[in-house]
């Protein structure tokens, strides 16, 4: 059974005299940045300059460079893993300081082999299991959310105590950090963007067209599929622009784009589906399994370093994905139509249109 860490297993101080520079200041960023923040730890910001780093200044937060964050004593990785190789090679490695600690909040780059940290520094992971937006409500209310944690290198002999007060200050232990290392992490991570999160978004699909074949509005059937009601919008998966099977995005939440590797989600088992064409029509002839789903994840381009680098660099153009943005299926146009009233108070400007 997997150890699962709670607060009272982090040491008093863990943290005491280091500050965190944290990497990106995106939806886990910020997130992780104002949880570290309240919880007494100081924090500096790594990030281009952009309407991210705009957004840290204007929340009391020192922005630097990411190599002059990478100096810092624990360096939390929040970046896109698509970027992570280079950006470690070229602006982080260099700037580590011997002794010190740093820690990613997604195990793939660490799984695969994409980054090399050098043998001088901790290596840890912290991986939160929720979206950014979420786990800094949980965080406010006291409740905490759950993350991936390990030790993947101890170096200075407190890589355990360090990882356990970085979790701490998250907020992570008052809810549960369950102990794995960073390749279990990322096949989890994978397993569940390329089975689950297909399987859930194609079922929703197609019982948006079956019961709107039955009469019932569309409108109301993007309300009551993902969610109920339109406080709930901002936790739906299936958004205009995105991928719409990206349903179990955990780390997605609210506004964040699904991750592009998820893209590749629910080849196996599902059929192609051409464009607009009814998902209720290309049924999977089979079901997956557990075993099936993680061996295709093992195996697949999407955890082939070589692969992934090329296919970022040239958009993720694979022949046999299914790549069915939200906007060419009709729930995507309701999902529009129901964001736009729910956000302006105005009443459909086709309500008297097509269902």
């Amino acid at each position: 059974m997997s150890k699962v860490y709670r607060a009272a297993d982090a040491p008093h101080g863990a943290l005491a005299g280091e500050a965190v520079a944290v990497l990106g200041y995106g939806h886990l960023g910020r997130t992780a940045a104002l949880n570290l923040r309240d919880s007494g730890v100081k924090v500096r910001i790594g990030n281009r300059e952009d309407a991210y780093a705009e957004q840290a200044r204007g929340e009391g937060f020192e922005v630097v460079p990411l190599a002059t964050a990478a100096a810092g004593d624990v360096v939390y990785v929040l970046l896109p893993d698509e970027v992570i190789p280079t950006l470690f090679e070229i602006e982080i490695a260099p700037a580590l300081r011997p002794g010190s600690a740093i820690a990613f909040g997604s195990g793939y780059s660490l799984a695969f082999d994409l980054i090399q940290p050098p043998a001088t520094v901790d290596v840890l992971l912290v991986a939160p299991r929720m979206a950014g937006t979420t786990a800094r409500a949980r965080y406010l209310k006291g409740q905490g959310f759950w993350a991936c944690v390990g030790v993947e290198a101890d170096r200075s002999g407190r890589a355990q105590q360090r990882m356990l007060g970085l979790a701490g200050a998250l907020g992570v232990l008052r809810a549960g950090g369950v102990q794995m290392s960073a390749k279990v992490e990322a096949t989890l991570d994978l397993f569940v963007e390329q089975s689950v999160g297909a399987v859930l978004g194609m079922a929703i699909m197609m019982a948006f067209e079956v019961a709107r074949d039955a009469g019932v509005p569309g409108e109301a059937l993007r309300e009551a599929l993902p969610g109920r009601g339109p406080q709930r919008l901002s936790d739906a998966r299936v958004r205009p622009g995105h991928d719409a099977r990206r349903v179990a995005n955990h780390r997605g939440g609210g506004a964040a784009p699904p991750a592009p590797r998820a893209r590749w989600g629910g080849r196996p088992p599902l059929r192609h589906v051409p464009r607009n064409q009814r998902v209720a029509d290309t049924v999977p002839r089979r079901l997956i399994t557990q075993r099936s789903a993680v061996r295709k994840v093992k195996g697949s381009r999407i955890s082939n370093p070589r692969r992934f680098g090329r296919d970022t660099r040239i958009n993720y153009p694979e022949p046999g994905a299914i790549q069915l943005p939200a906007t060419t299926h009709l729930l995507g146009s309701k999902t529009e139509r129901v964001t736009r009233v729910c956000d302006t108070g105005a009443p459909p400007a086709d309500q008297n249109g097509p269902r």
